[in-house]
């Protein structure tokens, strides 16, 4: 199966179906988060290091990066954004903007083998994109909508994926290092988005030999109890083929539910990450006197 890799300075994670699947977190991002925008541009980047420390914690395998704030200066904002999140914690990165000069500042401050979020199918976007990841030995996600949006059609996203991968390859860039986002729609809005999504990324895996990632929490987006939804969604996605998300590791049920899903994969060998994460760890038994003689049991602690 295609290997795609990413490191830092001193971590490598490999993105396969062979491999445990890969979360990356989602949680470094100003969109829709007023007070961290307001921190960022202000120079503040204390809650983006809590954020990263806590999201690593909980079993991200690497960080999206975003410091797309409006009226403010992005391309500055993401590099330092980049080399502190670096500095506190070694998982690899995906950088991710829409603004070219902030993607170039992002990559020139990364060190290691970046994923870049990312390419559309558009041409100027193709052009301007792909020789900054040829330049930096990046890996590049390819979203498949071009210059006429989102089709609600799987085959034409597929054929906007076909185009990004070919094109990558005009460039150098190996289709091991392009992962095709199928873009999952509100499952709310498109009632069959889901089994768009698992039709495409199929298509992808045994047509392109590449590698996929989506947005996972789209699919729950207007709807109530999103953590279930994004939580079922995942290991749908995953027998269909996927291999990454971006998504919260920090929602329990998410991470239990892609734990379960390396299992019945057969990516947890030994299931020895199921073991650990789900080991009952007891204090001793503290006996203290009741009023007859016999002794009770104070407490006991379990950590799920």
């Amino acid at each position: 199966m295609t290997e795609t890799i990413i490191n830092s300075i001193s971590k490598t994670v490999v993105i396969s179906p062979d491999h445990p699947f890969t979360i990356i977190g989602e949680r470094i991002n100003p969109t829709g988060r007023k007070r961290l925008a307001a921190e960022m541009a202000a120079g503040d980047f204390s809650r983006v290091i809590s954020d990263a420390l806590a999201q690593v914690a909980a079993g991200a395998h690497a960080l999206d990066v975003n410091a797309g704030i409006p009226l403010a200066d992005e391309p500055a904002i993401l590099e330092q954004a980049v080399r502190i999140v670096q500095s506190v914690t070694d998982v690899p990165l995906s950088i991710d903007s829409s603004i070219v000069a902030a993607l170039e500042r992002g990559l020139a401050a990364y060190q290691g083998k970046a994923l870049v979020n990312s390419v559309t199918g558009e041409e100027e976007r193709l052009e301007a994109v792909l020789p900054l990841v040829k330049k930096y030995g990046a890996a590049v996600i390819g979203i498949s909508n071009d210059e006429a949006g989102i089709s609600e059609d799987p085959d034409v996203r597929f054929a906007v994926a076909k185009k990004i991968v070919e094109r990558a390859e005009d460039h150098g860039i190996p289709r091991r290092d392009v992962l095709i986002d199928p873009l999952v729609m509100p499952i709310g809005a498109v009632r069959m988005a889901g089994r768009q999504v698992f039709r495409i990324i199929r298509r992808v895996q045994e047509e392109l030999g590449c590698n996929t990632v989506c947005g996972a929490s789209n699919v729950s987006f207007g709807l109530p109890n999103r953590a279930t939804l994004n939580a079922t969604f995942l290991p749908m996605a995953i027998s269909a083929g996927l291999t990454a998300a971006i998504t919260n590791p920090l929602e329990p049920e998410i991470r239990r539910a892609l734990l379960a899903a390396d299992v019945l994969m057969g990516n947890d060998e030994n299931c020895i990450a199921w073991i650990n994460a789900n080991r009952q760890e007891t204090t001793p038994e503290v006996s203290a006197p009741v009023a007859d003689g016999r002794t009770r049991r104070e407490r006991r602690f379990r950590r799920e």
